[in-house]
């Protein structure tokens, strides 16, 4: 009875109120299928690492004090950046570039999504971050967690908690979020913008070449960014070979399916209440919502700028695409095309944007550490 008081009368309003936001997160993975994978395990490891002398964290050995599982897991899971770059594997192999290589003009939305990134690292400068935290931050309008992860992983590891959780929530809040920051900055007339989508053949030959090719060029432009890019390429490689198709499917469900259990666990280690809770969370994740939107808005404005010199006009909403959150931007972009005119299908445009941004974004966070690191 004196160990079971003395257990709850240590536990702090920090230690429950972080135990509530691991059970906000369950309830957003489950009840609303915001990134289920991710956010129920981290959810419950919240829980887990915000009990007094949780045995997660470190637990006795032989009479004396060892590290704890998620510690073991941290160490060489995280620190050592291999969860998120097994990961990128399996993105890799769930990726089909055929409606980017039928349309390599998408590449520029790719890249003009980006601005989000590079904008707020200017902003939280401002604010008082320094240069490494305010890349880490930046890198959350990617709205892709292995990058955030990696990135932040190597500038700021102390801010790995709330830019994780900022990172994998904007991803799941893309339906919500996107919509908004769109409709901010374009015209009724314009989502209603028709484009003839042409479907051209792409070889196989192609599709083998363009994974090796686009690593060979990012790492002449961003050496560093190579696990990154180099990993979804690989996954790439072996969906699109022909030759590794149980490779390919493994590596789509399989290996990401542990591997993020084991990310979505050992990440709560960071959502511990007295690294989590502080004014700086609350900068990092409204500075977070900041470049997401930006990077959207971003990708509209340039799709607004072509149009001014183009005869055949593009709908704007497809450079909100060129964010990373691949598929789902490109099937909101399509929701929204057919609420302002059921005939209206850009999907495929959409995707073109998407698959893109995926590999923009993993190029951006190469060179955010090649500036800063």
């Amino acid at each position: 009875m004196e160990t079971l008081i003395q257990g709850i009368t240590s536990i702090t309003f920090g230690q429950i109120f972080m135990m509530a936001i691991g059970c906000l997160l369950m309830y957003l993975g489950i009840k609303k299928e915001y990134e289920p994978t991710l956010l129920v395990p981290m959810g419950l490891g919240t829980i887990l690492v915000n009990f007094p002398g949780t045995g997660v964290l470190t637990q006795m050995v032989n009479g004396s004090e060892a590290e704890g599982v998620l510690d073991v897991l941290f160490k060489a899971g995280i620190a050592t950046e291999l969860f998120p770059l097994l990961i990128f594997i399996g993105i890799g192999a769930m990726i089909d570039f055929g409606p980017l290589l039928q349309n390599p003009f998408m590449l520029l939305f790719g890249a003009a999504a980006q601005f989000g990134i590079f904008f707020t690292v200017i902003v939280a400068v401002m604010f008082g971050f320094n240069i490494e935290e305010a890349a880490s931050i930046g890198i959350i309008g990617a709205a892709d967690g292995p990058t955030s992860i990696f990135v932040s992983n190597q500038l700021a590891p102390n801010l790995l908690g709330p830019i994780t959780v900022a990172a994998y929530s904007y991803m799941a809040l893309v339906p919500i979020i996107q919509p908004i920051a769109i409709k901010a900055v374009t015209t009724k007339k314009e989502r209603k913008i028709r484009m003839t989508y042409k479907a051209d053949s792409v070889s196989k030959m192609t599709k083998i070449i363009f994974p090796i090719a686009i690593t060979i060029v990012a790492g002449f432009i961003a050496p560093i960014s190579l696990p990154l890019v180099g990993f979804l390429m690989f996954g790439n490689l072996l969906r699109e070979c022909g030759v590794l198709d149980r490779l390919s499917n493994t590596a789509q469900n399989e290996l990401v399916n542990i591997v993020s259990i084991l990310l979505g666990l050992t990440i709560s280690i960071k959502m511990q209440a007295e690294l989590f809770l502080n004014v700086q969370t609350l900068m990092i994740i409204a500075f977070g919502l900041v470049a997401f939107i930006m990077d959207s808005v971003g990708g509209v404005l340039f799709a607004k700028l072509l149009n001014l010199f183009r005869k055949e006009k593009i709908n704007p909403m497809i450079g909100a695409a060129g964010i990373s959150a691949f598929p789902m931007s490109s099937r909101v972009i399509q929701k929204m095309a057919t609420d302002e005119d059921p005939q209206n299908f850009v999907l495929m445009y959409a995707v073109g944007a998407n698959v893109s941004g995926q590999i923009a974004s993993v190029i951006a966070g190469g060179l955010l550490l090649a500036f800063f690191s």
